[in-house]
């Protein structure tokens, strides 16, 4: 006789699969963005060209001014010795003579002819009219006088003067040499504004772009 024998179970031992962990899900991290830098101006190369075209600009100042100066002493000393008082032949004027002024008496002729002119009345040998030394001719609104005689007086005062000529025009006035002081000074200008201005230009170009030049090789 069989006998049912039952088997103690053995102990049973099974590994449940530990879940999974779900899947980590797509993750995006945003990252500040960075500041951008700062934006620096350029700095600027000192000093401006500025100072070069100025310099310039005063040389043409200067020398327009010099052109004017020559010319207005040209235009002054002309008219300075120019007769002004004027008279025709065969007429006797009183006319005001000072020495300092060296006056002249001139003639205006369109042909060859004898004049002769006498100031004073021959009283006083100083009062009297030479032969100028040189030829001198003055032209003045289209007319064209010719130095006849310079007259010496004493002093300043006022003398009479009479001249004799056919068809002559007679005119008191200045010798040129007189009036030379007022053109001296316009050749003076015309020389010393323009090369006081070149040299000024000069020197600031020559200034300017060396400091501009250190200055980049600082900043490089």
């Amino acid at each position: 006789m069989h006998e049912n024998q039952n088997s103690t179970p053995a102990d049973v031992t099974m590994r449940v699969p530990r879940p999974m962990p779900p899947a980590p899900a797509d993750v995006t991290l945003r990252m500040p963005h960075p500041f951008p830098p700062a934006y620096a101006a350029p700095r600027q190369i000192r000093p401006r060209l500025l100072w070069i075209f100025l310099s310039w600009a005063l040389f043409v100042v200067l020398v327009v001014a010099g052109v004017g100066g020559f010319a207005g002493g040209l235009f002054s000393t002309l008219g300075d010795a120019a007769p002004a008082t004027i008279f025709s032949g065969g007429q006797s004027v009183n006319v005001a003579l000072d020495p300092a002024d060296k006056p002249a008496i001139y003639a205006a002729v369109d042909q060859p002819t004898d004049v002769r002119c006498q100031l004073g009345d021959g009283a006083d040998p100083r009062v009297r009219l030479t032969r100028p030394a040189v030829s001198q001719t003055v032209t003045l609104n289209g007319t064209t006088w010719e130095l006849l005689f310079e007259a010496g007086v004493p002093e300043a005062g006022t003398y009479q003067l009479a001249c004799e000529g056919d068809g002559v025009r007679f005119g008191v006035g200045k010798q040129l040499t007189g009036a030379v002081g007022m053109l001296v000074g316009g050749a003076v200008a015309l020389l010393a504004l323009p090369t006081v201005g070149f040299l000024a230009a000069l020197i600031v170009t020559i200034v300017v772009l060396a400091r501009r030049s250190a200055a980049r090789r600082r900043l490089a």
